[in-house]
């Protein structure tokens, strides 16, 4: 059974604009201020039910939980579709010219059966997160070493929301 879609709820920051958004990336900016809800699977989803959340909301990745609802991975967009495409294909994409539609529908089939677990990629098997208390850059330092495309935002041991590469951007950029 999959328990999608969760959500993970941004906590209220005193001082913080009702939107949560903040025009100027400061000194003083936390990662709670910029934590956005977002949905959430747990490593016993359904593998098949995840890629159709992420495609169906454009996700650049999903929050992996324990049963406990604490964080524990991240699983990008792109470890799905690297996961549906033969590995044959994926060394020479000249073969993808010359399958057929049909073998390309049954792509999906591939993570029929599966739960999230079997596509996580082995480097973000620990997810990257962030106190609700950190800088920003303390963020940003945590997503460039990971190449993830999001940090979840944890305080008291729970999630309360996660920040995306884009938001980051968004916030940097509005400086």
């Amino acid at each position: 059974m999959c328990h999608v879609p969760q959500r993970a709820h941004r906590g209220a920051t005193a001082g913080s604009p009702p939107n949560g958004r903040s025009a100027v990336l400061s000194s003083t900016m936390r990662a709670a201020q910029l934590a956005e809800d977002f949905p959430v699977v747990t490593a016993y989803s359904d593998a098949l039910a995840a890629a159709r959340l992420l495609a169906e909301h454009r996700l650049p990745g999903i929050v992996v939980t324990d049963e406990s609802g604490k964080p524990f991975a991240v699983l990008p967009a792109s470890q799905v579709v690297r996961f549906i495409v033969p590995k044959y294909v994926q060394e020479d994409p000249s073969l993808a010219g010359v399958l057929s539609e049909s073998m390309a529908d049954r792509a999906a089939d591939k993570l029929g059966g599966k739960k999230v677990r079997d596509v996580l990629p082995d480097h973000l098997a620990n997810v990257p997160w962030a106190h609700a208390d950190d800088t920003i850059i303390e963020v940003a330092a945590v997503m460039a070493r990971l190449r993830s495309p999001l940090i979840a935002v944890v305080k008291d041991n729970k999630l309360v929301g996660v920040i995306t590469a884009s938001r980051l951007l968004d916030a940097a950029l509005n400086t």
